[in-house]
């Protein structure tokens, strides 16, 4: 009787960029709006899916994770061997390494995965397929919890600005833009952010461009609240948006530098 070969990864291996603290505003998102769905699961597993050369975020989502839930989980997985080898030595109490891909070789379907950074050198074309790979592979939905959270986006080098997707076992959910202030001169400078489900769909007739289309003129309306500071521009900004837009969060959120709105309003056009 012959052994059967491993099953080989599924995905592309990234280019691994990654420094620490990137993905705080993602991961400090996460731990706002999910964490109580997390607190409610006895034994919560987290994904940091293409974590990367270094095994930083993986770690920093630990943490971040256990200041909500105590109990969590984080499985990094990575595409490439070398990575995962060079992450073992920083595996602890409820961090562990694993070689894979968008199959996510765990035993147990995960509460949440974190995938940031990781499709933006896929085609558009690929995006939904994957999407739908990572929710087929989520916990459930129950009668007491709407079931496990992919949240996939892309940001910069050092995490000043991000956009991403959640998703739930049926979809995906909402966008959420989030920046640091100081360093935005006006929200349509988020654009190249975008994850690739919408980075291409930022012209004219598409709702993304709409939305940004929007949201520069509702900074522009908010000037006069400058004087106050960026956070106060801004928070006025969004407020004015919501008049249009199904913005899904408020103040407390805004205040980070973010903004949520359903997936519905700002998805592609067929």
């Amino acid at each position: 009787m012959t052994s059967r070969a491993p099953a080989r990864p599924v995905g592309t291996v990234t280019r691994g960029t990654t420094n620490p603290n990137r993905l705080r505003r993602m991961d400090r998102w996460i731990a706002a709006t999910h964490g109580a769905a997390l607190r409610r699961t006895a034994d919560p597993v987290a994904v940091d899916l293409g974590y990367g050369a270094a095994p930083w975020t993986a770690v920093e989502l630990l943490w971040r994770l256990r200041s909500v839930a105590p109990h969590a989980r984080v499985v990094g997985i990575e595409i490439e061997p070398a990575r995962v080898a060079a992450a073992k030595p920083y595996e602890r109490d409820g961090l562990v390494f694993r070689h894979g891909g968008f199959e996510i070789p765990i035993p147990r379907r995960p509460h949440l995965v974190r995938a940031a950074n990781v499709l933006r050198q896929y085609d558009e074309s690929e995006v939904a397929a994957v999407w739908e790979r990572l929710c087929s592979r989520l916990a459930p939905a129950t009668e007491d919890s709407p079931g496990g959270l992919l949240v996939e986006g892309t940001c910069d080098e050092i995490g000043r600005r991000h956009v991403w997707v959640a998703l739930g076992p049926e979809g995906p959910r909402t966008v959420t833009f989030a920046t640091r202030l100081g360093s935005l001169d006006r929200p349509s400078d988020l654009a190249e952010r975008l994850p690739k489900a919408l980075i291409h769909r930022n012209v004219r007739g598409e709702p993304v461009h709409a939305f940004l289309r929007d949201f520069d003129r509702a900074w522009a309306a908010a000037a006069p609240y400058a004087s106050y500071g960026a956070r106060q521009r801004w928070i006025r900004a969004v407020r004015d948006l919501t008049a249009d837009w199904p913005v899904t969060d408020g103040p407390v959120r805004w205040r980070q530098g973010e903004v949520t709105v359903r997936w519905e309003a700002l998805a592609p056009r067929d």
